[in-house]
């Protein structure tokens, strides 16, 4: 009777009748009073009428106008459009804040020890033609970050076409321009050293389907030096044909004329926090970064997490929805301020229970292509890929099992979208841990952390990445998906832990039989027995450690805690011995 199965089939029985679940208090919630006012609340249903894409939409369209780098005005305009919209859902900035005021933001300003850096126009023309080959009003993207300009009234240099850096090492390529199909850092370095004026590229990897999206120019970058002169120029599938075309007869010149701005600026983040009411200095740290050029990636990470923190202040002023952990959102330069966020204060980093980032979430897949995805913390799928699981075309590095982070967060957020998605109809999918975005400072300070994105996109960091591929719909279920997940978050208690027990068991014994499918096959294709039972055993410690996990949502166990999990733990256990008996059995018919 007091086995975890019990107890979830009568907790979800009388959350559904919208009964205070008192049972629960004579075993699980210890402490509890059998007078307890708690009611259950049903975030989605709070949430979906709140949530509906519009603040996301029209945000990630103000953002998706400029070419947004750390200090330059596209950045910083869209830094006080989330301020004035904080300020006007409630939110008040830090210095003017009483103790009493839970709503509150601030942006931080910090010295840069570099110039930043934004295009003003560009056109690139072949000598003797009429048209131009590229001009930046079309393909915004030519201009490489962090180029320099060239004079007012541009130049005219000659081409020449390097297919290898022993080529690159041999040519006279002073005072020209070079033309290379591999990748410009390999290539621009010894070109300043040997005294080129620029660089032309093109090197659009096969999932932008360059032949397809003739015109799409995904950006590529100098690094950042103030006073450097060269400059670079990326070039489209279509600009690159008629380039070669040109090249293949003979001698080549071109017309080139970027101009681009270089100043003194600052690096602003802005940060904002509903404080918890009852752990305060426990948080769930959201994040989307600014920077970068287009609608997608990431104005609509940007605008998504904009609108979940309004909704959030809405229901939180109009005592619909508690508190108990704060809930804080954080925007800045990718992967940059999330760390920081977490390094630079060793005590607020402790209370960091979660990070969760949105990176590419507003995707009309109809047109992108690819599909919503969970990015999981690193699980065995990261080491064995197989089966269901896959990678996207971004591509990750296979793990090792020290690289494991066995935690509840990837099977819950996994449900929850899923639940939104079964709603909507929309796709939910999950992929194995692949890093290069604001989650990944989370997982290298051992904070539970995860992804939410879409991959694989035609148009991904394209010139194409504009608001006509952006979805209102997509928006609206990964905010309201997120915003639900964030708000049983920092509400969990021993009510949420014993449903993560439940669905994390589920998730387990589910694993380990498709694994074990997928193993016989292996061995019948002649792999050995010992390579089968190291993926069983390691998704059997991956879920044993990802139960105990549910342990930090309480500041106390009891025995009737741990005895569930004991038990949970158990059971994934005596299956996964099951399991490696009948392969066993097989390997030796």
């Amino acid at each position: 009777m007091g086995g975890i199965n019990f107890i979830e089939l009568v907790k979800r029985k009388l959350f559904k009748q919208g009964i205070v679940p008192i049972m629960l208090c004579f075993s699980f919630l210890t402490g509890c009073s059998q007078h307890s006012k708690k009611t259950t609340v049903d975030y989605f249903e709070l949430v979906r009428p709140q949530f509906t894409g519009q603040l996301a939409y029209e945000t990630t369209d103000f953002v998706e106008d400029y070419w947004r780098v750390v200090g330059n005005t596209g950045f910083d305009k869209t830094i006080y459009l989330i301020a004035d919209t904080l300020k006007a859902a409630g939110y008040v900035i830090e210095e003017e804040a009483t103790i009493s005021d839970r709503l509150i933001y601030r942006i931080e300003k910090r010295t840069m020890n570099h110039d930043t850096w934004e295009p003003v126009s560009a056109s690139l023309q072949i000598f003797g033609e009429k048209k131009p080959l590229l001009k930046s009003e079309t393909n915004r993207n030519m201009t490489y970050l962090n180029s320099a300009s060239t004079s007012k009234s541009g130049i005219i240099a000659e081409v020449i076409w390097i297919k290898s850096i022993d080529q690159l090492e041999t040519r006279s390529v002073s005072g020209k321009v070079i033309f290379t199909e591999m990748g410009a850092r390999r290539v621009s370095k010894i070109a300043i050293e040997k005294g080129a004026l620029g660089i032309i590229s093109y090197d659009n990897p096969d999932y932008l389907q360059p032949e397809k999206n003739k015109t799409s120019i995904q950006f590529r970058s100098l690094p950042a030096e103030d006073a450097s002169e060269f400059w670079g120029i990326a070039l489209s599938f279509e600009a690159k044909e008629r380039l070669i075309e040109h090249l293949q007869k003979g001698k080549t010149e071109v017309m080139v004329n970027i101009q681009t701005k270089r100043y003194p600026s600052e690096e602003l983040t802005i940060v904002a926090t509903i404080k918890g009411v009852k752990n305060a200095d426990e948080r769930l740290v959201f994040s989307a970064h600014i920077q970068e050029p287009g609608a997608n990636d990431n104005a609509t990470g940007v605008g998504a997490q904009l609108e979940i923190a309004k909704v959030a202040a809405k229901l939180f002023q109009e005592h619909k929805i508690e508190l108990d952990r704060s809930m804080t959102f954080l925007w800045g330069d990718e992967i940059i301020s999330t760390r920081r966020y977490i390094e630079e204060d060793p005590e607020r980093a402790e209370g960091i229970k979660w990070g969760i980032s949105l990176d590419m979430v507003g995707e009309n897949t109809s047109i992108t292509g690819g599909t919503f995805l969970i990015e999981k913390m690193p699980d065995p799928s990261a080491i064995w890929t197989r089966g269901m699981d896959k990678h996207s075309e971004w591509g990750g590095e296979v793990l090792s099992l020290e690289d494991m982070k066995p935690h509840y967060l990837n099977d819950f957020i996994l449900s929850n979208f899923k639940q939104q998605g079964t709603f909507a109809n929309w796709k939910v999918e999950t992929n194995p841990f692949e890093g290069g975005s604001d989650h990944t400072p989370f997982i290298q300070a051992n904070i539970p952390g995860l992804l939410l994105w879409h991959f694989t996109d035609q148009f991904y960091h394209t010139d194409n990445d504009r608001i006509d591929k952006v979805s209102q719909e997509t928006l609206k279920n990964v905010g309201t998906a997120a915003l639900v997940s964030g708000l049983e978050l920092v509400n969990s208690d021993k009510i949420f832990l014993i449903e993560q027990l439940s669905i994390l068991k589920e998730q387990a014994l589910l694993r380990l039989s498709n694994e074990f499918e997928l193993s016989k096959k292996a061995i019948d294709s002649g792999e050995k027995l010992s390579n089968e039972i190291e993926i069983l055993k390691a998704w059997e410690i991956w879920y044993i450690d990802a139960i105990e996990s549910v342990n930090d949502v309480i500041h106390t166990s009891n025995s009737s805690t741990t005895d569930a999990i004991k038990k949970a733990q158990a059971e994934i256990e005596a299956k996964t011995k099951k399991l490696i008996e009948a392969l066993t059995i097989q390997s030796k018919q």
